[in-house]
């Protein structure tokens, strides 16, 4: 498989390499221990005892993470994944990732990423900006499971999770995710909509004013 210029573009704009010109990105594609690596759907791309230490960049399809049943999140193409076990000695991933539909990413694996955080200056810092923003989500994601009570989970998880206020999600995904039962989900979505904070229409939740939301917190 090559890249196309759909995926040089793409590439241009994921976190690793935002800004770079598609040249340097060609470039990177083509050298020693970068791997451009197809899935079908249902094959699992990592597991605990199955990875590779490599960043990846997810370029089209979809995959789901996993810890056990939880489904922790959705990627899709332009995220980055792997960050974990790049530079750790664990010998275990920490989830599972698994190709929900046909998917195609670019594996850097350590010595390329290596190299080009020493010579990139722009990619060095779209990396550390891009672990800073990780460290902030984990953290979000830790309150949020503190969190007493459904309504509060959920609040947290559109706060951390939406695009311009608009968040898609199956109830059945989103009550996995926040580690509640269904029921105890549309009782949460119910007092939400009830105070004008939320809007639902199918799978799709609107939140007409963040801050409103930050309230219920």
């Amino acid at each position: 498989m090559q890249l196309t210029q759909e995926d040089l573009a793409l590439l241009g704009h994921c976190p690793f390499f935002r800004g770079c010109s598609p040249t340097l990105i060609g470039q990177v594609s083509d050298v020693e221990g970068a791997d451009l690596v197809g899935f079908s759907a249902g094959q699992v791309v990592y597991s605990p005892q199955d990875f590779r230490r490599c960043l990846g960049v997810l370029l089209s399809g979809q995959f789901q993470v996993t810890k056990g049943t939880l489904a922790v999140s959705t990627l899709e193409p332009g995220e980055l994944f792997g960050a974990a076990a790049l530079y750790s000695d664990t010998p275990e991933y920490a989830t599972t990732i698994t190709a929900k539909r046909p998917s195609r990413c670019l594996l850097l694996d350590q010595s390329l990423v290596d190299r080009l955080l020493g010579e990139e200056p722009l990619i060095r810092e779209n990396y550390l900006r891009y672990l800073t923003s990780r460290i902030r989500f984990l953290s979000g994601r830790l309150q949020s499971l503190a969190q007493s009570g459904a309504e509060g989970r959920l609040a947290r998880y559109l706060l951390a999770n939406n695009r311009d206020g608009v968040l898609t999600c199956s109830a059945t995904d989103l009550a996995q995710r926040l580690g509640i039962s269904r029921a105890s989900l549309y009782r949460a979505f119910e007092e939400l909509e009830h105070g004008g904070l939320i809007f639902r229409q199918g799978k799709t939740i609107t939140i007409p004013n963040l801050p409103a939301l930050e309230g219920v917190l």
